[in-house]
């Protein structure tokens, strides 16, 4: 049984940074991709970035792009999502996401692809 678990979060100004991180429970091999997606109030749930375990392969959203970073541990099968430059509309509660990936090279973009999602941490950004 997968598990996932998201640490960190909480409130910054605009321009600050935040960190947060998501440790993947019960995987045995690497062939799995963790994602974030995000849901800010009154708005529809977006990625904002994914990364191959196996092969360390990334993918932002334009919206994040050149601001957030995502990396992983793989000894400790964490993830962490670097946030910085960050602004009010990165407000958001933001979810960690698994799913396998036998036999794909990417991860998918959409959240109905992935099986495993954790409980979520809330981001807040202030102006």
């Amino acid at each position: 049984q997968i598990h996932l678990v998201e640490s960190g979060g909480g409130s910054a100004q605009a321009g600050g940074s935040l960190k947060i991180s998501c440790v993947a429970y019960g995987y045995t091999s690497d062939r799995y991709c963790m994602a974030w997606f995000r849901q800010g109030a009154g708005r529809q749930r977006e990625a904002v970035a994914s990364i191959f375990i196996a092969g360390g392969d990334t993918d932002y959203a334009a919206s994040v792009n050149g601001r957030f970073t995502i990396s992983q541990d793989s000894a400790q099968n964490t993830v962490h999502l670097q946030m910085n430059s960050l602004k009010p509309e990165d407000t958001a509660m933001y979810y960690c996401a698994a799913v396998g990936v036998v036999g794909a090279k990417w991860c998918p973009k959409s959240g109905g692809e992935y099986d495993y999602w954790g409980q979520g941490t809330q981001v807040t950004v202030s102006s």
